[in-house]
């Protein structure tokens, strides 16, 4: 089966120094990026990542120091990774949850204004945990009968995925296969900046989904507190939350002048 696409996507999968989306970096990307006509085009790179990896890290991906010591740092490769996903729908296995905060972590601190409200989001562990409840390499197995041989090498995670998603397409009918579709399945809760700490009431609200004003209406809460926008901003938030929160922000401002 191929994927119906009405622009193209981008499957993509990080290799980092940890997990901590605000502190962590990344040490190698691959991008497959897949057009309506099925044609694909599939880029990786490593990066330096400007700190150290940590061993028990390293040992995971087996990405070295001394590997990616003489590699570009993302900020060098930011705009040209950009280029190639700017426009796309963006999909990935637990992606919403970890790579595509990190990779808009990245794109920020690289001065790139990285946006995703125009992207679409297909999570594939999302699909397969909701229908199998596996890993990658087992959902690899279960659905195409192959053995991820290169597991933790993101190209090899890239490719996989993309795979894997064709192949549930195949398995479940009643999966729609249409990117806003699967974006909808693959989405466990609706969050305005990725990272989960500001969602959506049943009004399409943003409100807090942490800490003391955890349910309340971000609106709300920065008109009663106007102190608890500046602590975000000075704490250790991930950018990608810091700049949705002063959208809001700002939004509030435009109707209040209009």
């Amino acid at each position: 089966m191929e994927l119906k696409l009405s622009k193209p996507i981008c499957f993509f999968d990080l290799e980092t120094t940890g997990t901590n989306v605000a502190k962590d970096r990344i040490v190698e990307i691959s991008i497959l990026k897949v057009y309506p006509n099925g044609n694909k085009e599939n880029r990786t790179w490593l990066v330096n990542p400007e700190m150290t990896i940590p061993d028990e890290v390293i040992a995971v991906h087996g990405i070295s120091n001394e590997k990616v010591a003489n590699e570009p740092t993302f900020k060098d490769l930011a705009k040209e990774i950009f280029n190639i996903i700017k426009d796309c729908d963006l999909a990935g296995f637990n992606s919403d949850r970890f790579d595509i905060p990190l990779l808009a972590e990245e794109m920020l601190r690289a001065d790139i204004d990285f946006d995703l409200k125009n992207m679409l989001s297909v999570d594939v562990q999302t699909i397969f945990h909701k229908m199998e409840k596996r890993t990658l390499a087992a959902a690899y197995k279960f659905y195409c009968d192959k053995d991820l041989t290169d597991a933790h090498s993101a190209e090899a995670d890239t490719t996989a995925t993309y795979e894997v998603l064709l192949s549930q397409l195949d398995r479940y009918p009643e999966l729609e296969n249409n990117v806003k579709k699967l974006a909808e399945f693959s989405t466990h809760r609706k969050f305005a900046d990725f990272a989960g700490f500001i969602s959506f009431n049943e009004d399409d609200e943003e409100i807090f989904s942490f800490g003391k004003h955890k349910g309340k209406k971000v609106l709300e809460v920065l008109e009663m507190e106007p102190g608890y926008f500046g602590w975000i901003l000075n704490a250790d938030f991930p950018l990608y939350t810091k700049k949705v929160l002063t959208q809001i922000k700002l939004s509030r401002l435009n109707n209040k002048l209009s």
